[in-house]
């Protein structure tokens, strides 16, 4: 699996956040593999014998007329592009960077991946083989691909408590009334001895040995927020299940095949339908505790992965909430997409759509 985060999201490198949901967060939502034979990666536990990077402390109105003449409301964002699916944090982060970008991939769909977001995604994968071993297996079903994904959260959490240390745990919930999904990139145990609080992190790579602006480290507060709403989410609230079967229309009686069963048993559970695993989900999320107040983001150089910045900052909900709601808006389609403020517009520079941007064309002519 991957993080969920671009370029100033997910992969953490200076472009712009066109990776809107990263290929692990979409499989974990798209029902459309319902039908289809693909694999997923399952997750194992390896032993703690490979070190971590460690922490230092530091809708469209009609202007006048018959409302005959009226021209039907569009539909939403939200409807056209994730109905029956969850918002991603992805999708969170890349509205908050330029909500015309965002726009412009949902119309038009996103541009092929920059040599710098593709080194992104590499040390990703790197740093997630440190710490988990994943095995193949065939997925029939949407509702065995959630009974994978839940599994998966299962053996991560495991290893967290007992080893200290896991990476790339599928979260989900619902923040403001929309289901969202996500990717934490990793999840560490304090060493102190004295807090049993998990710490959230996450890793950003960048192509130059610079210092991130104040606009990438905004967008990369706001992903691990919703990182931690979700699993704090998780912990403290009974999980809707009902609300997520009839949501995602999922059975919750649907039989798993052999494959996931034996996958299930091979992990010490033993599951026959997709409710079975979904019971054990919630009880593992009742053993766990909420996460740490203060968040971790880490900058690596991509060239050598050496550590540019460190950066740590206390969750703050009021701010959060307020984040999502106007990114909501947006997507609910209560207003029309902003475009960024004067003084973040070299985010334009990266962009693939700027050459079809209004505001671009706006601004050439004055």
């Amino acid at each position: 699996m991957h993080s969920s985060d671009s370029a100033a999201p997910h992969p953490g490198t200076e472009e712009l956040p066109v990776e809107v949901v990263s290929d692990d967060e979409m499989a974990f939502i798209d029902v459309a593999l319902a039908a289809a034979t693909a694999g997923a990666r399952p997750l194992f536990s390896s032993a703690a014998r490979r070190a971590a990077a460690p922490l230092s402390c530091a809708a469209y109105s009609a202007a006048c007329g018959d409302i005959e003449d009226s021209p039907l409301p569009r539909r939403s964002l939200l409807a056209r592009f994730r109905e029956r699916r969850a918002l991603a944090v992805t999708d969170i982060t890349a509205t908050e960077w330029c909500e015309k970008q965002m726009e412009f991939v949902l119309e038009h769909g996103k541009p092929e991946r920059t040599e710098a977001m593709k080194a992104g995604l590499d040390r990703h994968t790197q740093l997630e083989q440190e710490v988990v071993e994943r095995v193949d297996i065939a997925i029939r079903s949407a509702e065995e691909l959630w009974a994978v994904k839940f599994m998966n959260f299962i053996v991560g959490t495991n290893q967290l408590m007992f080893e200290g240390i896991t990476r790339e745990i599928p979260v989900i919930g619902v923040i403001e009334g929309s289901w969202m999904i996500g990717v934490i990139d990793e999840i560490r145990m304090p060493m102190d001895g004295i807090s049993f609080q998990p710490i959230l992190v996450d890793t950003k790579t960048r192509v130059r040995p610079t210092i991130p602006s104040e606009a990438q480290k905004r967008n990369g507060r706001l992903q691990l927020m919703c990182y931690k709403y979700l699993w704090d989410n998780l912990i403290s609230e009974k999980f809707p299940a009902d609300n997520f079967f009839s949501y995602f229309d999922l059975d919750p009686n649907y039989l798993l095949s052999d494959d996931v069963k034996q996958y299930i048993s091979s992990l010490g559970f033993s599951a026959k339908t997709f409710e079975d695993v979904l019971k054990y989900f919630k009880v593992t999320c009742d053993t766990l505790p909420r996460s740490r107040e203060l968040l971790f983001l880490r900058y690596e150089l991509q060239a050598d992965h050496s550590l540019l910045e460190e950066y740590q900052f206390a969750y703050d909900v009021r701010w959060f909430k307020d984040q999502i709601q106007e990114v909501l808006s947006f997507w609910q389609g209560s207003r029309k997409p902003k475009f960024v403020t004067e003084d973040e517009r070299w985010k334009c520079s990266f962009c693939k759509f700027a050459s079809k941007c209004p505001m671009i064309a706006s601004t050439s002519r004055c």
